[in-house]
């Protein structure tokens, strides 16, 4: 009987004996419902036979469970059965395939042999008719050569073969078993040799999965598996004919002759048949693959942090991002390296105080960011020191933090304005966001979430823009923006709510807006309802900052009026229903003083108020403490230490709250920024207030360096002089002034022992330097206007003074009863526009001194200072420098040559020397070139007698500051510059030593000292060529371009000239030309210099060697030529801006709204101002202008007395004369609209 058939019977069995006792399971109940009394004797046997019966279902249940996992055992096994047969049928066919192959093989494997014997046996038959016996004998000694030959190579090929099986062998092992076998495929397909580092097996299990080990380690010879086997059979097979690996068959197939040993397993494969043998062998290979893909399936998807580290040491990789492996420690930690630049930043004096200070660490290092100027500064408070974080262009605008203080964001507003975020860590920048603002002005405040993912950005225009940007993609163009109408006022704050990133908050003086980001949509949708005092029926005041509510839906602004407008955020119920709204809830009167800062900090609320007093409230706007008693101004900003409180202990010294149950006061320590530019740290444990530092907190025109030691005076128009150690960067002492007196100029006489202020409303004080109390029981007030500068002379007998009423007040120091004292002279408007200069100077004859003053109205004047008398000021020389410029500077030449000279900057980037006696041009040259012409400039001072013989000068313009290397010859790689205050640059000191030079940045409230490095900038000019070289680059195409090339032409051209054109003479071959030819070449090549500037050029060339030889130069040749004409001409072409700015003076407007000039008031300017033409040089000129003059005509000197063709004015110009027509139609010039680099 078989299995199923008992089961069968056993299952009726057992049916039969359950309906039996169901039956009388029924008669029981029958019998007990027709005898009722009976039921309580009944009821303890029911019991029993019921739980007999619930015994007895369990146990049949059971029996059903293990039949019915049985009939599944059962089945599983049919289905095994059914696949294992599908698999021998396919195995079967595979087999059949193969057999088919094989035979085809076979036979075309025989039916080419037949015809290579047959081949063979015709090209036998013929040689052996053709050729004789002794050929014969040749060819068999040949054939035996080669054949000896053939098995030397095969004798050191299988040597070859042997050492690599052996390495192999060691690599591979032997394979016992399928096991061994996978393991060895796997070497064979990944060989060890191609990554030795690998050999970590924990290592192997972490590469990500799908990702070869070529591909991971980097060092892989291979790419994939086809390319592995190639490399493989080429290097063991070198005789065999290349064949396609037709799967895993040819693989094995090749394989099995020498790649792996020859164990017992392999023996026994090859005594199999073929067909067997490819089976088994296509099995084996089938496991290889499924062993590959599990161990690929069991790799993670990365590596751990010690995983990656073992990882990049065995493979020789190095972390190379700064950014990775920076700690909070490491920043301040660096040594500081030697510069390569010839200006560096090192210290930065100030800061600005419209701006927040952002409290970054407070651990080890206490660390603070704040901004000055163009640059972001991370200050360490306990090691004095700064890291500046370099990059703007302009000034900052706008700066935030992330919650972890790990990435900073600052912003500026100007041209090119730019959004660039850091890491506080290394102080690298991570990411650049330019032209983020191309249509407005700037940013004027951003925020960051607190996860640090997103930026938000509210531009600085008359239209603002709201931004949101995906900095952490390193993309250029915001997520989302949104244009507010201007009804909105400026919005000047920003922040995105901490709970929800999609939500944001703003604020202008007069608007709140609430945000919301729609992220799916692209959009950000905004609620701005119109606040007024109808809406509380109470004063509201003006918004100063907002912030999102701790645990409710809600927004606080504060106004200053010392009250907070509560808005509930309103979201819709159903999605299909409007956006978010906001709604003015109430109206909460938290104090008198109005509030100027509102910021959140773990569970409380903060304000900041007028009367510097600092607030904490709780979520129900309840008081929990204040600080009123620290004596504060007016608070600015505050920020909180990421690092939270301790618990407090029994020692702790914390203040108690003033509610009922008086609790510990517990809060973070805190940073405190107030409007008098101060800024302080409170430690919330014993309530300790350390003021970190005071700095001015309006503009800075006035600095001056110590003469002898390293100490600077930085003066403010707040009315405070302050005094640094340079070198340690400490700060000495101070004197705050009276109210209304603002310091404009500071100046240290040359002893050191005093210094002159000039104030901004007239006063003059003379300090002792050391103390800065009064040297004069009075200061001077004879001045009602600002006092610009401030001289002294070398004796420190004379000190000269400078306002901007272009008045010189020059005072003197007289002995009266044994004392030193100072008096004053006399003064007197000298000069008609500002005063550029003030310079004291030796008379050479006497050692008396002399004084001078330049002026914007092109004059400079020399006083007579020992004949001028109380309340007299002689004037001795009164000497023009300029025609169509203005002079912006001036400062003694040094000593490099035997002629003194004074050294003059002007407006047209012009560096001119004048001769000290005579004040006559001697020199003019092409000044640095770098947007803006040259303020203020001074000669560096040396350290050693040797430094004397090469010099340098240093120079401010309008945002810049450089370093000139003199002589000055026009070499453009002899200078170079640096942007160091956006906003303007007021004033300028060097150190005694020369190694630092300081700029003042005026209405930026700060001033930076920079180091100067000269090897830098002698290198620029060793790599920039000799003689020529560095000249040829100023010009078009260089050496070798068109506009050279005409220069020789027009230059050896006017040599022929001289000599006479038609002349029948011998020609005189010569390098030079006359003197009197230079203005026709310079007009040529299309320079027009005026009369006076060809006296300059006249004088240059003439005396260059007048003090040494004392003898005068009347040729030139043409290397002084080019350099000649690149000093003088203009440094950026004419430009039409310059040629209608004339007219806007000169002329009138006309019917067309454009500045024109009459043809009659034309032509009588021409001749009677500036440097007037005679009627028939003005005849002559239009005549050729209008091509009436015949070609050549006057082209030699001989006919230079030819008179010209007649021109009628009347016919030829037109009524009015523009701008346009004077430049186009008179003159045939094609300029450009500006020349402004």
């Amino acid at each position: 009987m078989s299995d199923a058939e008992g089961n069968l019977k056993d299952e009726t069995e057992t049916s039969g004996e359950t309906e039996q006792e169901e039956d009388q399971n029924f008669e029981d109940v029958d019998n007990m419902e027709q005898n009722p009394k009976d039921d309580i004797s009944v009821g303890k046997e029911s019991q029993e036979e019921e739980e007999e019966i619930g015994e007895e279902g369990e146990e049949m249940e059971e029996e059903e469970e293990e039949e019915e996992e049985e009939e599944e055992e059962e089945e599983e096994e049919e289905e095994r059965v059914q696949e294992e047969q599908i698999e021998e049928e396919q195995i079967e066919e595979q087999i059949e395939q193969i057999e088919e192959q094989t035979e085809e093989e076979q036979m075309e494997e025989e039916q080419t042999e037949k015809q290579k014997i047959e081949e063979q046996q015709t090209e036998e038959q013929k040689i052996e008719e053709q050729q004789t016996e002794e050929q014969q004998r040749e060819d068999q000694k040949v054939k035996e050569q080669q054949i000896e030959e053939k098995e030397a190579r095969r004798e050191e090929e299988w040597e070859e073969k042997e050492e690599e099986e052996k390495e192999e062998e060691e690599v591979i092992g032997e394979p016992q078993d399928i096991t061994s076998f996978q393991e060895a495929s796997a070497n064979l397909l990944y060989p060890s040799s191609i990554s030795p580092d690998m050999e970590n097996p924990e290592l192997l299990e972490s590469l990500t999965p799908g990702q070869s080990r070529s591909d991971r380690t980097g060092r892989s010879e291979f790419s994939d598996v086809d390319s592995q086997l190639e490399k493989i059979e080429s290097s063991q097979f070198p005789y065999e004919e290349e064949q396609p690996v037709d799967s895993v068959g040819a693989f094995s197939q090749r394989s099995s002759q020498s790649q792996f040993p020859q164990g017992p397993e392999w023996q026994a494969m090859e005594e199999m048949p073929e067909q067997e043998r490819r089976v088994s062998e296509l099995k084996k290979g089938r496991l290889v693959a499924d062993s590959e893909e599990e161990k690929t399936k069991r790799l993670p998807s990365f590596l751990s942090e010690e995983q990656e580290e073992a990882f990049q040491a065995r493979a020789g990789i190095s972390k190379d991002s700064l950014v990775s492996t920076s700690t909070e420690d490491s920043l301040f930690q660096k040594k500081e390296a030697t510069s390569v630049y010839p200006l560096t930043l090192t210290w930065s004096y100030g800061w600005n105080s419209f701006l927040p200070v952002l409290y970054l660490r407070d651990e080890n290092h206490r660390v603070l960011l704040y901004v000055c100027g163009h640059t972001a500064i991370l200050f360490n408070v306990f090691c004095n020191s700064q890291h500046h974080l370099q990059g703007h262009s302009n000034i900052i605008s706008c700066l935030c933090v992330s919650e972890d203080r790990r990435w900073i964001a600052t912003a500026d507003k100007g041209p090119g304005c730019l959004i660039i975020i850091w890491d506080s860590f290394s102080g690298i920048p991570v990411h650049t966001i330019f032209d983020s603002c191309p249509e407005g002005n700037g940013i004027r405040t951003i925020a960051i979430t607190r996860d640090a993912k997103y930026l938000a950005t509210i531009s600085d225009a008359e239209f603002q823009q709201v931004c949101i940007w995906r900095w952490t993609l390193a993309v250029d163009k915001p997520a989302c923006s949104l244009e507010l109408p201007k009804e909105y006022g400026f919005q000047n704050h920003l922040i995105f709510n901490p709970a929800n990133n999609r939500e944001l908050v703003s604020n202008s003086r007069t608007q709140a807006i609430y945000y919301l980001w729609l992220e799916q949509k692209n959009m950000l949708v905004h609620s701005a309802p119109l606040l007024t005092e109808k809406t509380f029926n109470k004063l509201v005041g003006k918004f100063s900052q907002s912030v999102f509510h701790l645990s409710q839906m809600q927004i606080l602004s504060a106004t200053l009026e010392g009250k907070l407008v509560v808005w509930d955020i309103q979201h819709p119920h159903l999605p299909t229903s409007s956006l978010p709204n906001l709604k003015p809830c109430k109206l909460v009167h938290l104090q008198k003083e109005g509030i100027t800062v509102l910021t959140t900090v773990d569970s409380y609320i903060v304000t900041g108020d007028i009367k510097g007093n600092i607030k904490f409230y709780d979520h129900t706007l309840s008081v929990v403490n204040w600080y009123s008693k620290l004596k504060l101004s007016a608070i600015r900003g505050l920020s909180f230490s990421k690092t939270p409180p301790k618990p407090p202990t029994d020692t702790s010294d914390l203040p108690t709250d003033c509610t009922l149950k008086g609790d510990l006061f517990v809060v973070r320590n805190f940073i405190i920024a107030t409007w008098d530019a101060t800024v302080y740290h409170l430690t919330v444990e014993g309530t300790k207030l350390e003021k970190l530092f005071v700095e001015p907190k309006d503009a800075i025109y006035a600095i001056a360096c110590h003469p002898y030691q390293p100490l600077l005076a930085i003066g403010s128009t707040c009315g405070i002089i302050k005094m640094w150690d340079y070198e340690k960067k400490k700060y000495l002492f101070s004197r705050v002034f009276e109210k209304g007196l603002g310091v404009q100029s500071l100046t240290y006489n040359p002893e050191g022992a005093l210094l002159g202020a000039g104030f901004t409303e007239g006063t003059v004080y003379i300090l002792d330097a050391m103390s800065l109390k009064n040297e004069c029981s009075e200061p001077f007030r004879y001045s009602r206007h600002s006092v610009t500068h401030v001289s002294f002379s070398h004796d420190s007998r004379y000190m000269a003074t400078a306002d901007i009423s272009f008045t010189v007040a020059v005072y003197v120091m007289i002995v009266k009863n044994g004392q030193r004292v100072w008096e004053y002279l006399a003064r007197l408007r000298s000069h008609r526009k500002s005063i550029q200069s003030l310079l004291f100077g030796i008379h050479l004859d006497s050692n008396e001194p002399r004084l001078l003053s330049l002026g914007r109205d092109r004059f400079l004047i020399e006083y007579n200072l020992t004949r001028s008398l109380k309340d007299h000021l002689e004037v001795l020389d009164i000497h023009r420098t300029d025609q169509g410029t203005y002079p912006t500077c001036m400062v003694w030449y040094p000593p490099l040559t035997k002629e003194l000279f004074l050294l003059m900057c002007n407006s047209g980037y012009k560096v001119k020397l004048f001769n000290a006696t005579t004040k006559m041009c001697r020199k003019t040259l092409l000044g640095p070139a770098y947007g803006s012409p040259i303020q203020r400039t001074q000669v560096l001072p040396v350290k050693e007698a040797l430094d004397l013989l090469k010099r340098y000068l240093v120079f401010i313009n309008k945002d810049k500051v450089g370093i000139q290397i003199l002589p000055i010859d026009g070499n453009p790689h002899k200078t170079c510059a640096i942007i160091c205050h956006p906003s303007g640059v007021a004033s300028l000191a060097l150190s005694h030593d020369g190694r630092y030079a300081f700029t003042a940045g005026g209405q930026d409230h700060s001033v930076i000292q920079w180091r100067i490095n000269l090897n830098a900038l002698d290198a620029a000019v060793s790599l920039g060529g000799k003689d020529l070289t560095p000249f040829y680059g100023l010009i078009s195409g260089g050496r070798e371009g068109k506009f050279y090339r005409e220069l020789e032409d027009y230059f050896y051209y006017s040599q022929l000239r001289t000599q006479g054109i038609d002349t029948m003479e011998e020609r005189k071959v010569s390098e030079h030309i006359q003197l009197s030819e230079l203005p026709f070449v310079m007009r040529a090549i299309g320079f027009y210099p005026s009369e006076e500037a060809i006296d300059d050029m006249f004088n240059e060339i003439k005396f260059s060697e007048y003090v040494e030889t004392g003898s005068l130069i009347d040729k030139i040749n043409l290397p002084d030529f080019f350099k000649v004409y690149l000093n003088h001409r203009p440094p950026f072409g004419n430009s039409m801006s310059s040629i209608r700015h004339s007219f806007n003076v000169l002329g009138y407007t006309n019917s067309q709204g454009k500045k024109a000039i009459r043809r009659e008031d034309f032509l009588r300017l021409l001749m009677t101002k500036g440097e007037h033409m005679t009627e028939e040089e003005m005849r002559d000129c239009f005549a050729t202008l209008y091509g009436l003059n015949p070609e050549g005509w006057k082209s030699e000197p001989a006919t230079a007395s030819t008179r010209g063709s007649e021109i009628c004015f009347e016919k030829e110009l037109p009524d009015e004369i523009t701008a346009e027509i004077f430049t186009t139609e008179i003159l045939g010039l094609t300029i450009s609209e500006n020349s402004e680099q």
